[in-house]
């Protein structure tokens, strides 16, 4: 895959990030607002953050494009990211948690890294499970060419 460059890609992950952020962020602000009885506000939240969507989509569009993009590629981007928030992201902000003695960080950040791991092993299962599925259709399709050599064969002879 062609990528831009190294600034425009880091600069199109911080784009991500913040409408990501954002559009989460509004979710939250409008289930607060609807909490409190204010259905207007909430429904402000919700359509804003319904665009923030879409901009982190054309972000997308551009980082992972579709036409480089394949179910098993997809999946090994996933497995990369989950395992980055459990091997390395995740323990050092837990770090940083207990030597500041936030305990409700800790905890929280331990649940985390324990479902991060939990949805690395979903993906490496489905995208396993795929490749076997591939691994078998492909002796199939060769036991399908063999036997249409075999029929060209006979004919031509």
């Amino acid at each position: 895959m062609a990528r831009p460059e190294i600034k425009t890609w880091q600069n199109l992950e911080a784009a991500f990030a913040g409408e990501s952020m954002a559009h989460i962020k509004y979710r939250y602000f409008a289930k607060l607002a609807r909490a409190a009885g204010d259905e207007d506000t909430a429904r402000i939240f919700e359509q804003t953050a319904d665009q923030e969507v879409m901009h982190a989509f054309g972000h997308l569009d551009l980082l992972y494009p579709a036409a480089d993009i394949t179910p098993a590629k997809a999946l090994q981007i996933a497995i990369e990211g989950e395992t980055y928030e459990y091997s390395e992201m995740y323990p050092g902000f837990r770090q940083t948690a207990v030597e500041e003695g936030n305990a409700a960080a800790v905890a929280e950040i331990d649940e985390q890294i324990s479902e991060s791991k939990e949805h690395a092993g979903q993906f490496k299962a489905v995208l396993e499970k795929a490749a076997k599925r591939f691994a078998a259709l492909a002796k199939v399709e060769e036991r399908h060419a063999n036997h249409y050599q075999k029929a060209l064969d006979a004919i031509q002879a």
